[in-house]
């Protein structure tokens, strides 16, 4: 059985955005009590906040010490969207810091993958302001990290979330160290992600975005995996792979119209894990984003804990998508990336 961690904690509960809020803690809530019920599968590590020096790695100090200013303070508003209470410092830092951990723990060996299942969600916070539901970078932070702290090179981000990681991508738009992927509904909030948008300087070619216009359902994204993903983190060889793993595009969301079920999410998972197994030794940290249907975040993020722990290799709706394909209208945009990466 793999080794596969879960970094959990009650304070990211306490984040709260205020009454009626779309991004509220019993997202995370109904999560944890799924986790609950198959414990035993997983290791459970010790992780402490980011500090200032870690979060400073991709925000500006004016961005810290605002998010700092609110702890305490009941109710905070960085824009109509994104709202802090009185421990969401320490919740949004503690995000941060779980998933640097993870990024430890799979450098060095003692764990196979992780899944942070955080809250305040981070693929939407530039480096100098907190915006869509986010207040740090939880991911962007981690890939800092390994690059920074841990010696690494090159690192994958593969962003699911129904949104476009706008932050991520700015973050790491003009490097050739970070290849950032985005599957995402377009045109939505935050109405970037069009696909001339591929990186800049070193950058060039080393983002690739996939707007969507809706309505994609499990096999849909399961092409895009084999014949998209896949390949270009096979070209890429990174030493490290991380996911923005958001929810959204579950059927039922109410704030998208895709239609993935958890068996899409599941071979997802699979895939990746998959890949990660030929080119970086299995490393895999998937960091919780968006999703905001109940059932979705229950479901869906069971069914990749399933793959990550080799507990859902026999899941027939799964294995039957192994055979999907990309359109080719959307296969063609995206192998001219490939040569590309295989000769830089």
């Amino acid at each position: 059985m793999n080794r596969t961690a879960i970094f959990r904690h009650p304070l990211f509960l306490a984040h709260d955005p205020g009454y009626d809020h779309v991004e509220s803690p019993e997202r995370l809530r109904v999560i944890y009590e799924e986790v609950d019920t198959v414990a035993d599968r997983f290791l459970f590590p010790d992780f402490a906040a980011a500090d200032e020096k870690l979060l400073a790695l991709n925000h500006g100090k004016q961005l810290i010490a605002r998010v700092k200013g609110s702890s305490g303070r009941p109710f905070t508003v960085f824009d109509p969207d994104t709202r802090a209470s009185a421990q969401s410092w320490e919740a949004a830092a503690l995000a941060a810091g779980a998933a640097a951990r993870g990024v430890d723990l799979l450098v060095a060996g003692e764990i196979d993958n992780g899944f942070a299942l955080v809250r305040p969600p981070g693929h939407h916070a530039e480096a100098d302001h907190a915006m869509g539901f986010c207040l740090f970078n939880n991911i962007a932070v981690a890939a800092r990290h390994a690059l920074v702290n841990r010696g690494l090179e090159r690192v994958f981000i593969f962003d699911w979330d129904l949104h476009h990681g706008n932050g991520t991508q700015h973050s790491f738009y003009d490097t050739d160290r970070v290849f950032y992927c985005s599957t995402h509904q377009y045109p939505h909030y935050p109405g970037s992600g069009a696909w001339p948008e591929t990186g800049s300087g070193r950058g060039q070619g080393h983002t690739l975005n996939l707007p969507l216009p809706g309505g994609q359902d499990d096999a849909f994204f399961a092409g895009v995996c084999n014949d998209i993903v896949a390949p270009l983190i096979r070209a890429y060889r990174p030493q490290l792979l991380l996911v923005s793993a958001g929810y959204d595009i579950y059927h039922g969301d109410p704030l998208g119209s895709m239609r993935v079920t958890e068996a899409g999410f599941g071979y997802m998972a699979r895939k990746l894990l998959d890949t990660a197994a030929e080119v970086c030794c299995g490393r895999v940290l998937f960091c919780l984003e968006g999703g905001y249907n109940l059932t979705g975040l229950r479901r869906g993020v069971r069914a990749v804990l399933d793959q990550m722990t080799g507990h859902g290799s026999s899941e027939r709706a799964v294995t039957a998508l192994a055979g999907s394909r990309a359109p080719e209208g959307i296969l063609a945009q995206a192998q001219r990336l490939i040569p590309l990466l295989q000769n830089g």
